[in-house]
């Protein structure tokens, strides 16, 4: 599925090249974390709960675990410098929870970095409002995996009060239509994270 193989460019943009140890969160068959190896050239785990995207991440990553995080973390005896979770808090049934276990897998001055698809997204929203309908799909901001769905301001607040600092948050993939250029004027730019199917945010500890 093209969706394991995705390389993530726009995430490894903002990846500081200063880190040397990276946990991938559900790292699939291990595209991204090659790159920011690359990038870096660091040491990157990785945790797959799908068996057949983890036998090809592990010919890419330096270690990867089978199985879902929290059954993962437990054999791990080491902290990162960064931990990414790129579209992944959405499918775990306690995402908060999963953010506070990071604490003790993070370095003093470690970062999670996380891309969340955003339920606002203009196209959800008319479908929700004028259709008055909710329907989950294969794929998107209405995966039918999605246990979880957030906007920007619910993003901040999970993260705030699992005990970090965001300090980047930015939209991904703006949509570029008449029909989001309307609402965005008609609102006077208060929609305008309508705009955006995900957002990307970079948080740090407060133990900092």
């Amino acid at each position: 599925m093209a969706y394991y193989s995705m390389s993530r460019p726009e995430i490894v943009s903002i990846v500081p090249t200063a880190v040397q140890s990276v946990l991938d969160v559900g790292c699939s068959e291990g595209l991204f974390g090659q790159s920011v190896k690359e990038k870096c050239n660091c040491e990157v785990w990785g945790i797959e709960p799908v068996a057949a995207a983890a036998v090809k991440a592990e010919t890419l990553l330096d270690k990867v675990f089978t199985g879902f995080f929290e059954d993962a973390i437990l054999n791990i005896d080491r902290t990162f410098d960064l931990i990414c979770f790129n579209d992944v808090l959405e499918h775990m049934p306690d995402p908060y929870n999963a953010l506070k276990l990071c604490h003790r897998l993070l370095n003093k001055n470690g970062m999670i970095i996380a891309s969340i698809p955003n339920i606002l997204h203009y196209q959800e929203f008319l479908n929700i409002l004028i259709k008055r309908d909710f329907e989950y799909v294969d794929a998107g901001i209405m995966d039918r995996t999605h246990m979880r769905f957030f906007t920007k301001k619910s993003m901040i607040r999970m993260f705030e009060e699992a005990g970090y600092s965001v300090q980047i948050i930015k939209g991904l993939d703006p949509t570029r239509s008449k029909k989001m250029d309307l609402i965005s004027l008609l609102s006077f730019g208060y929609l305008a994270e309508m705009r955006y199917p995900q957002f990307l945010l970079q948080v740090t500890t407060n133990r900092n």
